[in-house]
């Protein structure tokens, strides 16, 4: 077989001549009609009448079928309105004849306890049950209403028409406000009899409009769709229109008719709609559902403009049919000038895409395989991707113009189209040309001799693909990589590792304090300070080293290629120590935290990356329990800290459960109770309790130990509240024993004062004890209340009013505000114990405990000090002015039995520690 030659240009002549007969006269004349031109429009004009004769006939089928529709929709939703209104008015009824029956039985007042009582009234939220006697005055009421002068109701058509005649039957009374609601309300009422069957009042159910029209839904009645109640008067009871609920309209009656659906406006806006109204017996009342007649008709709306739609293209298709044929008929001038105009079209068109086309001929070798392809047609785009003008380009061949083709594999994937045909797409980085540097797609088909191909400039695509990567593996506060990313180079990491026979390091941070500052600066403040300490530990690292962002507070660092010895990593360790402890700058304060880390090294502590992030995390919780701001290297032993901390948790669920069963016990919770003494006059005026566990393996439990534990299970809400209850029922033993009266101090945990219960709880525990709200105190940290300022205040007020006081303690150790201060409603401030420790000697905790109690005395606060333990701190908190102490001179946390020998020895001396 020959191979396949380049095709030549083209060309033209003139056309060859022909010969042909003379025709008659007649035959000439007759001839234009037969042209295709001539003959075919009126043809097509009747298929096009024909068609639209069919379109309206659809059309109006349609339509009517539409309105059949609607009407049967109209029709069901009204059955099923109507249903729903009856069981809802029979339940209203049913109350109302419970009501009559417990009224006539027992009174209104007992009638009415004893139906809430069994949960035989219908919810508060949306009904009121009330009772009138016979003269019209309300004389009980569920919910019970504000103080104020009896209501009376004997003037309200509702009590008037029950007086006037026993019916024996419900009253439903138009929507109207009263006496008893303002709001505008409707009253479901029954007569009530004496013993003799004379009137005796009313039994009355009272409900908002709306509660009969809750039922609407847009995708049952539209947007613009009606249900209502309207009674025989033709008045309406309550009716919704959309999102819009009134009452009070009049309604023709001619509306009223049971189950007929009629088209109509009765909304006094204008808006026809498929009324059905449906009588509901037994109660006087109409349930009328509407439909929008233009939502109704919407459906076939569309397909009327479907039908048009269809109709117009069929019409168009046809038009352009016969102009396409008639064109073909028409002379050569107007078929060159036709072809002519189309390849000026084509022009514009491909002159105005971004993208560039190319046209292409193949180029066959001797083999008759394609060695080349030649550009014989290309746009303006073209010439700017390429640099060249369209008669530069033309007849230039492809390898030629771009030798990298070859390599990149886009010549033979252009070729293997012009080939074997289909379609090819291919991606590649421009290296050449004005595109150099930007990422090209390339799409090649078929054509008659060679192939077309388009090239698009994807480089925006592809940059925002890489930027959905990057948001994908890295941290979007910090910019570091995320915790994906840290497992796939730590998977790299030790896959090299073992390559290389070398170790990798891996180094689990947290920092130390981190949460004191978000609690108390805020969230953004924590943000930053995140992004600053993200910055000094990157600084510290290797160019080959990672640092990820692992979640909260917690970083990681990656250190491939690390020598075998972990102390060679010492100096890094240090280094990063001290570049996180440096103070930072955040939300206008300086604050400064420490780090704790802990290291694992590869092969040695794990082979897996799970393995290794779980040692390292808990190495750097032994770091944290080492005292924080260090690091620890892993050892096997460390994970049993985990284990430990599950054995304590199921400790403290059984200890729980014996003190809630026997308030303590050998092996429960137990509480002590240490003195608070009024500095002025020796006098303890009060205690504060201090829980206690003893685990029945471990012995005595430390509270540091065990209250962290408890507030991340969740159980510190059970323990507080059982603290709670013990010190109020222990606070009143000893008033019962004839002891003075002092007030206990509970402490009240973050969690615990978050509970959305606990001024429910509060409350309980003073009314099952029968402490006075005075005789208790809730001590609460100036963190916890800076998590939500505002709604901490609220809590706080409610517990003022109750009564009971509150002190902040722990002051001076939280990030609270002096304005936010000065709103607290407190009555107490306690220095923390870190600022009296060393107040004997050091100025600076001098300082501070003076300020702290001259803040006190101007907010009209009493100010006490914990952790008094010498003469030396005693001597100087009473020389300042300070109200109040507690602490280990005077005595330690002592059972109850103590403190009342205590209260007999008034006034207090300190006592032996």
């Amino acid at each position: 077989m020959n191979a396949p030659q380049p095709m030549s240009p083209l060309t033209s002549g003139p056309p060859p001549a022909s010969a042909s007969k003379p025709r008659p006269g007649w035959a000439r004349r007759l001839t234009p009609l037969l042209e295709t031109h001539i003959s075919l429009p009126p043809f097509a004009l009747l298929l096009i009448v024909a068609l639209w004769v069919v379109t309206f006939h659809m059309i109006r089928t349609e339509r009517a079928a539409a309105e059949q529709g609607a009407r049967e929709g109209a029709r069901k939703l009204a059955e099923t309105y109507e249903a729903q209104m009856a069981r809802s008015l029979s339940g209203i009824d049913q109350t109302l004849k419970m009501l009559k029956y417990a009224v006539e039985r027992d009174g209104p007042a007992p009638a009415l306890a004893t139906l809430r009582q069994r949960g035989l009234l219908p919810p508060a939220m949306l009904f009121v049950a009330a009772v009138a006697d016979r003269h019209g005055v309300l004389v009980a009421r569920s919910p019970s209403p504000p103080p104020g002068p009896p209501v009376d109701i004997s003037h309200e058509p509702h009590f008037t028409m029950h007086r006037a005649a026993d019916t024996g039957m419900p009253y439903a009374s138009r929507a109207s406000g009263d006496s008893m609601r303002h709001e505008p309300h409707l009253h479901f009422t029954r007569r009530l009899n004496d013993a003799k069957g004379g009137f005796a009042g009313i039994a009355i159910i009272v409900t908002d409009p709306a509660y009969f029209t809750s039922a609407y839904e847009r995708s049952r009645e539209g947007d613009h769709g009606m249900l209502g109640l309207v009674g025989d008067d033709g008045v309406v009871r309550a009716m919704r229109i959309g999102d819009q609920v009134s009452w009070g309209q009049h309604l023709p009656m001619a509306l009223l008719k049971d189950g007929q659906v009629r088209l109509d406006t009765v909304a006094g806006d204008g808006t026809p709609r498929y009324l059905c109204a449906r009588r509901l017996h037994g109660f006087g009342m109409y349930a009328i559902v509407g439909l929008d007649a233009k939502e109704a008709m919407a459906a076939f709306a569309r397909r009327e403009r479907t039908w048009l739609a269809a109709a117009a293209t069929g019409t168009a298709l046809l038009a352009i049919l016969v102009a396409l044929l008639s064109a073909w008929s028409w002379q050569a001038a107007r078929a060159r000038r036709s072809v002519r105009h189309a390849q000026e079209t084509y022009a514009a068109a491909s002159e105005a895409s971004v993208d560039a086309f190319f046209v292409f001929r193949s180029v066959f070798g001797a083999d008759g395989s394609i060695v080349d392809l030649e550009i014989e047609m290309a746009n303006g785009r073209a010439e700017k991707m390429t640099g060249r003008s369209l008669d530069q380009l033309r007849g230039t061949r492809i390898c030629e113009l771009m030798p990298h083709y070859r390599r990149n594999g886009v010549f033979a994937a252009m070729a293997r189209v012009a080939r074997d045909g289909g379609v090819e797409q291919a991606e590649w980085l421009a290296e050449v040309g004005t595109m150099a540097g930007r990422w090209l797609h390339l799409r090649v088909v078929q054509v008659e001799g060679g192939a077309f191909a388009m090239i698009s400039d994807i480089n925006e695509r592809k940059l925002a693909a890489d930027r959905i990567v990057h948001m994908a593996h890295h941290d979007d506060l910090t910019g570091l990589p995320n915790r994906t990313m840290l497992r796939l180079r730590l998977t790299e990491a030790i896959v090299e590792a073992e390559r290389k026979q070398e170790c990798v390091a891996l180094v689990f941070v947290d920092l130390d304090g981190f949460k004191l500052i978000n609690d108390g600066l805020g969230h953004s403040a924590g943000d930053e300070l995140l992004k600053v300490i993200g910055q000094r530990m990157q600084a510290c690292l290797r160019r080959g080293d990672t640092l990820a962002r692992f979640g909260g507070d917690e970083f990681v660092l990656l250190l491939p290629a690390t020598r075998p010895d972990p102390q060679a990593l010492a100096p890094l360790l240090d280094k990063l120590r001290h570049a996180v402890q440096e103070p930072a700058q955040v939300a206008g304060q300086s604050v400064q935290v420490s780090c704790s880390a802990g290291v694992v090294m590869y092969p040695r502590d794990g082979r897996d990356a799970d393995t290794l992030l779980m040692n390292a995390d808990a190495a750097m919780y032994r770091a944290k329990d080492g005292g924080r701001n260090n690091y620890r290297f892993y050892t096997r032993d460390m994970n049993a800290r985990g284990e430990e901390n599950l054995v304590l948790l199921d400790g403290l669920r059984q200890s729980l459960d014996a003190s809630m069963a026997d308030d303590g016990g050998a092996h429960g919770f137990t509480l002590l109770y240490q003195p608070k003494i009024e500095l002025a006059s020796g006098r303890m005026f009060g205690v504060e309790a201090l829980l206690r566990w003893e685990h029945p393996e471990h012995g005595q439990i430390a509270p540091a130990r065990f209250i962290g534990l408890a507030e991340d299970s969740g159980m510190i809400v059970d323990i507080g509240d059982w603290a709670l209850r013990t010190a109020c029922r222990q606070a009143m033993a000893w008033r019962a024993a004839g002891l003075p009266p002092i007030t206990v101090s509970v402490n009240v945990s973050p969690r615990q004062f978050e509970e959305r219960r606990l001024v429910e709880r509060v409350a309980a525990a003073l009314a099952d004890s029968g402490l006075p709200p005075d005789g208790l105190e809730l001590e609460v940290t100036e963190t916890l209340i800076m998590r939500d300022l505002a709604q901490s205040i609220a809590k706080m007020r409610t517990l003022q009013q109750m009564g009971v006081s509150l002190s902040i303690d722990d002051f001076g150790t939280g990030y609270s505000s002096l304005s936010s201060l000065k709103s607290f409603p407190i009555s107490r401030l306690k220095i923390d114990q870190t600022f009296v420790r060393e107040l004997a000697d050091n100025p600076g905790d001098q300082a501070i405990a003076t300020a702290v109690i001259s803040l006190g005395h101007k907010l009209k606060l009493r100010v006490i000090a914990e952790g008094v333990e010498t003469e030396a701190q005693c001597a100087f908190l009473r020389a300042h002015g300070c109200d109040e102490m507690q602490g280990y001179l005077f005595s330690k946390p002592v059972p109850p039995e103590r403190i009342a020998a205590l209260l007999l020895e008034e006034p207090c001396q300190p006592e032996a520690a």
